[in-house]
């Protein structure tokens, strides 16, 4: 996926929000998804993404989600993101409840999947808006 936005310095991880855009990137693109989750086509050799890797991201590795002020500072920057962040957990966590550990697929099938990818693409705008990576 290609990286979006201008460096950020004013978070103390940097790295750490790049991934956290990323996610949220893949989070929001349903072409990309269906190319590089379902189909398995891979931009290039020894890349791999798949909704786990996302949801890890913003869900255990940086603590995104479901709290996304408890990131600021460190990985977000005050503003807009923070509160389209928390749209997106709003909708994703009852689909994540819901399906669990099913297949990449039945997620992208699932009837609230489209608000879903709007919530994220909200999300990535306010991230990209607010400094970028």
């Amino acid at each position: 996926m290609e990286e979006l936005g201008s460096p950020v310095t004013r978070v103390r991880y940097p790295e750490a929000r790049r991934a956290v855009i990323n996610a949220v990137a893949a989070l929001s693109d349903l072409e990309y998804q269906k190319r590089v989750w379902l189909e398995r086509v891979y931009p290039h050799e020894n890349f791999y993404d798949d909704l786990d890797t996302n949801v890890h991201i913003l869900y255990d590795d940086y603590r995104i989600l479901p709290d996304a002020e408890s990131a600021l500072g460190d990985v977000l920057v005050p503003g807009d993101e923070i509160e389209r962040l928390r749209t997106l957990g709003r909708v994703l966590d009852p689909v994540i409840e819901e399906l669990g550990d099913c297949p990449d697929s039945r997620y992208v099938a699932h009837k609230q999947w489209p608000v879903v990818t709007r919530a994220a693409s909200a999300a990535l705008s306010a991230m990209v808006l607010s400094g970028g990576l």
